[in-house]
């Protein structure tokens, strides 16, 4: 556990740098410079640009997963707001 309730600054540093690794190997990706496969590495490039940063964040965080989800999945209304307006 955590003594404090704010992120310490080494905290948000790694926090910042796995998801700039996120992001950049993403791009690296999508725009094809790093094929997602080969012959000679398999699936090895893959791995070490979108695996590593996000088991990375994981171990960060981890309840950004369902911090994630909640903000995502829209609010429901309770049932007499849906009557009344």
């Amino acid at each position: 556990m955590r003594p404090s309730s704010l992120p310490s600054a080494h905290h948000q540093r790694l926090l910042g740098a796995a998801v700039l690794w996120l992001l950049g190997g993403s791009a690296l990706l999508l725009t094809t410079l790093v094929p997602l496969h080969t012959e000679l590495l398999g699936w090895t490039p893959a791995f070490w640009l979108l695996g590593a940063p996000l088991v990375v964040l994981l171990a960060l965080e981890p309840a950004l997963p369902r911090l994630l989800l909640a903000s995502v999945q829209p609010r429901r209304r309770a049932a007499h707001e849906l009557i009344w307006h």
